[in-house]
């Protein structure tokens, strides 16, 4: 199909539309009068209504108020709006069939505020202009109300020389004299037993005409003096019998309770209080009931308490331990060096705290410290030490022991020392062998002469070897005095050394004493 072809079908269609539409036209006279009627009816813009009430301003609970919607429009619906949001109705409120007439039965404050009706049509809403509606009510009911004090029941108890405002609107007192007309808050200052009475509160409103008076009766507080504890004696011993504490005060008719560590006392077998509150007796007094105990004085909302209370309770010593000092634990058997220091603590809880004395067994000397410091250990500090806890009051004691021991080398005996031993046992043998001779020679008698017949003994010399053998003995002795004794000899003098050193011998530089 050519371009000719497409253009020839493209006009045939447009020249059937115009046909079609000569066919269904309408004339022309007819067609103009439906358009006009429509366009003057939606042209016609809805009129404004205007609302009207029966009055402005009405009182609470005793007056209705009837408020008119007018309106020229017709076809339309009516509806009303309260402050800006639409009516809720209720049992109150009252609408006529055609919605134009709303009225208020009963006025109540909240009904007050601005009112405005509504013409709905078609397509359009028109609103009046607000109109507000005034409620007047009250005084309601009246609380008398103070800055200070303590209500008990209908009355109100103020402290003595306090400050107190009341709040109201005009005020009375008890004897009908005005004092003062307009003020909301009536201030009294340092009250006394003057300004002790009852109190009257007017309130009106000249509007409703109505008005209330309130009354408060008011009590002047004692201010009371702090009471104080008193007890036969504060320093006290661990299981007593009882102690008996008094709350003095110097006010009659007061209540008294009583506190322990800040915390109000509950009575028990332990801790038991007389009718009156004012004795507090403590049975099997124990180290934990020092306290502080306080009393509290109370009459008609005026209190005061006594200084925090105090007991001394003295006890113990328990149990006494032994150590070595701080951080270290208790012993019962120490071992130390020779010549080394030695620290001993003793100590035991008390109250007061004790007093300590420390002994050694077979010595009378005593050590009143609670530390006891050795500097050099010595073979005498060997032993069974004793401490003894006393506490002062109480006179109770409490005692402990700890054996001590001593190790390490002794000292050896110098060459003096070992040369003069050494001359006092040749001594000693030299007598006992003279000794002996002049025994034997009494016993047996002396050896006759030599005669003529007995034969000649010629005296050979010693050769120079045996006298060097000879001086070589004599070193060896010097060298090891023991070789100077036959064997029956040394076991002697090795046994009288041993008698007369106070302890085993040892070795020292290779030496066996």
């Amino acid at each position: 199909m050519g371009p000719a072809d497409s253009w020839g079908h493209h006009w045939a269609g447009i020249l059937f539309s115009a046909s079609l539409f000569t066919v269904w036209s309408l004339p022309t006279a007819a067609h103009l009068i439906p358009d006009a009627y429509l366009l003057n009816t939606i042209q016609k813009a809805l009129a404004k209504p205007t609302i009207s009430v029966s009055q402005g301003t009405a009182t609470e609970h005793r007056e209705k108020v009837t408020f008119y919607c007018d309106t020229k429009d017709v076809n339309i619906t009516i509806h009303w709006v309260s402050n800006n949001r639409p009516l809720v109705f209720h049992e109150r409120l009252q609408l006529s069939p055609d919605g134009k007439t709303l009225t208020i039965l009963t006025v109540q404050r909240e009904d007050a505020g601005n009112y405005q009706c509504e013409a709905w049509g078609a397509r359009q809403i028109q609103s009046s202009d607000p109109t507000f509606l005034m409620v007047n009510y009250g005084p309601d009911p009246i609380e008398i109300k103070l800055e200070s004090g303590v209500l008990s029941g209908d009355v109100v108890g103020v402290m003595e020389g306090s400050n107190v405002t009341f709040s109201c609107f005009s005020w009375f007192f008890h004897n009908d004299s005005l004092l003062s007309l307009t003020t909301r808050t009536f201030s009294i200052h340092a009250m006394s037993r003057e300004h002790e009475g009852t109190y009257r509160c007017l309130v009106s409103n000249s509007a409703t005409h109505l008005s209330l008076l309130a009354a408060l009766k008011v009590r002047v507080l004692e201010r009371l003096a702090k009471p104080c504890i008193v007890s036969p004696s504060r320093n006290l011993q661990e299981n007593a019998n009882s102690v008996a504490l008094t709350c003095q005060t110097t006010h009659e008719g007061d209540r008294v309770q009583w506190f322990l560590k800040d915390q109000l006392l509950l009575p028990s077998k332990h801790l038991v209080l007389s009718a009156d509150n004012k004795t507090l007796v403590i049975h099997g007094l124990g180290r934990n009931d020092t306290g502080p105990y306080e009393c509290e004085v109370w009459k008609w909302g005026s209190w005061a308490r006594s200084e925090p209370f105090w007991l001394t309770i003295s006890y113990g010593p328990d149990r006494v331990d032994i150590t070595m000092g701080p951080g270290s634990g208790v012993v019962r058997d120490v071992t130390v060096e020779l010549n080394s220091s030695l620290t001993l603590q003793c100590r035991a809880e008390s109250q007061p705290g004790a007093e300590y004395c420390w002994t050694l067994e077979h010595s009378t000397t005593v050590y009143m410290v609670g530390t006891l410091t050795i500097a050099a250990l010595s073979w005498e500090h060997q032993g069974i030490y004793n401490c003894t806890a006393l506490n002062p009051l109480t006179r109770l004691t409490h005692s402990t022991l700890v054996l001590v021991r001593v190790v390490g080398s002794q000292l050896s005996w110098s060459a003096g020392t070992i040369a003069g031993i050494t001359i006092g046992i040749l001594t000693v043998i030299v007598l006992s062998t003279g000794l002996g001779c002049f025994l034997y020679i009494i016993n047996v008698g002396w050896p006759s002469k030599q005669t003529a017949e007995d034969p000649i003994h010629e005296t050979t010399p010693t050769s120079e070897k045996e006298h060097a053998g000879e001086l070589s003995s004599e070193g060896a002795a010097f060298r090891n005095p023991w070789g100077l004794f036959s064997q029956p000899h040394q076991a002697i003098a090795q046994t009288y050394i041993a008698s007369i050193s106070p302890h085993t011998t040892k070795r020292k530089h290779g030496v066996r004493l």
